[in-house]
């Protein structure tokens, strides 16, 4: 959702998966996993779907990987200049995403992005998903840097609830979800793309 066009194309599908198996597609449960690791949306879907989820769970994986294993995802306004401006300024970069480690590499190799980034950190490798904190410090502590002296940039609100608790300066690009007034109180910065993003950083 940040880097990567991936919340319309996962809710496209999720709507079509609800469809072929006549199901109803519960929306507000369905924006309320963006962001969440793959427990915490098992949670959510499961209190939606009830004994239906691991048919429609097994409806969408199937058609969404067999999209996102071979075709590359259209990338986001700004990312690659963004991109460029870190490493040209020698700015260490991870990637904290709720995605599985296998999946988030395939999509930022295919997006021919992975070698930006210094290391990968994934929703599988902690205990506690976004909103939980635990994603984003252990992202720092594999760069070796303080979370005080991190940016995070992110699209949903669950991933800045998880910055803004690692104490890390957080920019928010929403995507399909706009951020709510308990968001908006937070005080981080709200961009409209990676682009503002970078002309903010750069001024």
């Amino acid at each position: 959702g940040l880097l990567l066009d991936t919340e319309r194309l996962c809710m496209r599908i999720f709507k079509q998966a609800c469809e072929t198996l006549s199901l109803p597609f519960h929306k507000d449960a369905y924006l309320s996993i963006i962001g969440r690791n793959a427990s915490g949306i098992e949670v959510i879907l499961r209190n939606a779907y009830g004994d239906d989820l691991p048919q429609l769970h097994h409806e969408w994986k199937q058609n969404y990987d067999a999209i996102t294993h071979h075709q590359a995802i259209g990338l986001k306004d700004g990312v690659i200049e963004l991109l460029q401006w870190l490493k040209e300024n020698n700015i260490p970069t991870s990637v904290a995403t709720s995605t599985r480690k296998e999946l988030a590499k395939i999509k930022l190799d295919l997006a021919g992005i992975s070698g930006y980034f210094d290391n990968l950190t994934c929703g599988c490798e902690v205990a506690h998903g976004k909103p939980n904190p635990e994603i984003y410090l252990l992202a720092a502590s594999r760069l070796g840097i303080d979370p005080s002296e991190c940016l995070a940039f992110e699209d949903s609100n669950n991933g800045v609830l998880a910055a803004v608790s690692a104490g890390m300066q957080t920019f928010q690009i929403p995507d399909l979800v706009e951020p709510s007034d308990e968001i908006i109180a937070l005080g981080h910065t709200i961009k409209p793309s990676l682009a503002d993003v970078l002309h903010k950083l750069k001024s």
